[in-house]
């Protein structure tokens, strides 16, 4: 029997919003001391569940605010569940806010170091693999300059390149074929392709349809934080086109 890589069992993510309107942070908390703040709860994934299994593509699609980077967040372990659990086998690539681990003070050479021993790298493996970086990126000539100066395509590229030095065995993406230039989009499909091809599962979110057909065998559709298909993902998207289209 083939074992799930990522089991998602009823979960939810229940975050606490503020009903009133605070100008400061001192405010906030003077009216959350003296009890006069209150708290309505919104769920962001509501009772999903499903199963991916080792070597599979995955999309999650929906329309924006359905809970799809929710989903992913939780996969990868940055939120943990309100309810439920989210159970996930093997190293991941999480390509979700591509640079988040980037310090914009530093130049490209330091960032790679650093993001690198985000990622539990060590200097001497991101020493070996620092040129492979470069070349990929695109960046040979803006190594020394400070990134906060960099567009957030050079970001993208230089987070995306960082990411995939290794071939994890579960690749999160969102989104991030959405920025740079058309000859960078396909440099970064030809690897997530070939990293596929070596049994790399996949959990994908993107708006554009032709990719993620592309990339994808099946789909979770997903509204308002709730499940509402799952499967073929050509079916998927028939379905998701009937109701909202």
């Amino acid at each position: 029997m083939m074992q799930h890589t990522i089991e998602v069992n009823h979960a939810d993510m229940r975050f606490n919003l503020a009903e009133e309107k605070t100008d400061t942070i001192k405010e906030y908390f003077v009216k959350l001391l003296k009890g006069k703040l209150h708290f309505s709860e919104f769920y962001a994934v509501r009772d999903v569940s499903f199963t991916v299994q080792r070597g599979e593509s995955v999309a999650l699609i929906g329309r924006n605010g359905s809970g799809k980077s929710t989903l992913l967040k939780m996969i990868a372990g940055v939120l943990y569940p309100s309810r439920g659990t989210v159970t996930v086998r093997g190293s991941i690539a999480p390509l979700i806010e591509l640079g988040a681990g980037f310090d914009m003070e530093l130049t490209a050479r330091e960032n790679i170091y650093l993001n690198g021993a985000v990622l539990g790298h060590d200097r001497d493996f991101m020493n070996a693999h620092f040129q492979e970086v470069v070349e990929f990126a695109e960046l040979q000539e803006f190594l020394d300059v400070p990134m906060k100066n960099y567009s957030s395509g050079m970001v993208a590229r230089l987070g995306f390149a960082i990411a995939t030095i290794v071939r994890a065995d579960i690749l999160l993406v969102d989104e991030i074929l959405a920025v740079g230039d058309y000859k960078f989009q396909q440099k970064c499909h030809e690897r997530m392709s070939r990293l596929l091809a070596d049994g790399t599962t996949l959990l994908f979110v993107s708006h554009n349809e032709d990719q993620v057909k592309e990339l994808c065998g099946k789909a979770v559709w997903l509204d308002h934080g709730r499940m509402m298909a799952t499967g073929d993902v050509n079916e998927v998207y028939e379905a998701y086109h009937r109701a909202v289209d």
